[in-house]
Parts: structure tokens; sequence; C-alpha cells
């Protein structure tokens, strides 16, 4: 007669086992990634971050590549839903472009999003990152892309709301990176953010 198993109270089967482990890579990679940059990111350290044994690393993502990968989609997934509870936070005067545009600017300057752009730049000499660089910055505009629309539905045309978003994200990378450098002593990023949430207003006049 065959017995059947019966799980403890509050332990957890193997498939949440295992989705825990995963996150905890996936946190461990893209937390390496910003404070050690692609050059000092090695699966070693992901590991030990992460409270996992290499084998365990290795069994989940088999290659440093796969590992990155699905931290960046990870974090972009993460980023993503804070940005949106941040946003709905918002008190109803500030929950309008300018408001979004604020919140994006100091998203930017988190270190997962600092993170996301180390790796972008590693990508412009590293032929192993080189394409999945490129994916990155595609699906980062689909994304900003997707909670614009979701944001302010029908405010502008869809052809307009595509060059405007690849532009503004370029624009936004470089002062971030320039914050990276001078952390904006002597404001001039927050002129030129501020010029540009003024014009963002007159398109997305607020309610």
């Amino acid at each position: 007669m065959s017995r059947r198993r019966h799980r403890r109270p509050g332990s957890r089967t193997q498939a949440e086992r295992r989705s825990a482990t995963r996150a905890r890579l996936l946190d461990a990679t893209a937390e390496t990634l910003a404070d050690l940059g692609w050059a000092g990111l090695s699966t070693t350290e992901v590991s030990r971050r992460a409270g996992v044994s290499r084998g365990a690393q290795q069994h989940h993502y088999p290659t440093k590549t796969e590992l990155v990968a699905a931290a960046l989609e990870h974090l972009l997934d993460r980023l993503r839903n804070e940005y949106q509870d941040a946003y709905t936070r918002l008190p109803d005067e500030q929950r309008n472009v300018a408001g979004a545009l604020e919140l994006f600017w100091a998203t930017l300057q988190q270190p997962p999003a600092l993170a996301l752009l180390e790796l972008a730049l590693a990508g412009r000499t590293d032929d192993t990152l080189h394409e999945l660089s490129k994916q990155l910055n595609d699906r980062v505009v689909e994304i900003v892309k997707e909670v614009f629309h979701e944001l302010f539905p029908e405010s502008l045309p869809d052809d307009a709301v595509d060059t405007l978003i690849r532009g503004l994200f370029a624009l936004l990378v470089g002062l971030s990176l320039q914050n990276s450098l001078d952390g904006d002593e002597n404001g001039h990023q927050r002129a030129v953010l501020n010029m540009i949430k003024a014009f963002a207003q007159d398109l997305i006049p607020p309610d």
C-alpha cells in the first residue's frame, strides 16, 4: 500500500525553493553589477552574495551571459513595478507628466538603474555583451512606452510617442551618466530636467 507524503506546515515545495533561489541569484547579479561594474561581475561573487553554491548557480544559469540576461529582465520588471507603485502614491497635484518625469529621473539615479547603464556602456566594447546591450536598450524603450500609454492614454499620436520616448530616454541616460560623475554639483542636469518637464507639460497639460 502506497503512502502519501504530506508537506509539513510552512514548508516550501521544490518549485517554490527553485524560484526563491533564482530570485536570490538575479538580485545578487544586479547588486554586483551596480557595485562592481561589468568588469568586476563574476559568477563566484554572485553566488557568494546570493548565499548559494556555485553548483546551484550553474544548475539554474549555466553561463554568465544567461545569468545576466535573466537578471536584466528580472530587474526591469522590478523597476517597472516600483515606478508604477511610486506614481500612484504621488499627491494628486503631482500625478501628471512633470511628476512622472521627476519620478523617472529619480529612478535612474538608483543603483539598479545604474547597473543597467553600466551594462549598456560595457556592450560598446565587449563583443559578448553587444547584442545583449542592444536588446536591453530596445526593451527599456518598449517598457517606457507601455508605461506612458498606461499613465497618459491617447494623449499623443503613437508615432509621436515612439520618437519622443526614444529622444527622451537618450537625453536622460546622458544626464544620468553626467550625474554619476559629478553629482550635479553645478545644477546643470537639474536645469535641463526642468526644461524637459516644462516642454512635456506644454504637450500634455495637467488636467
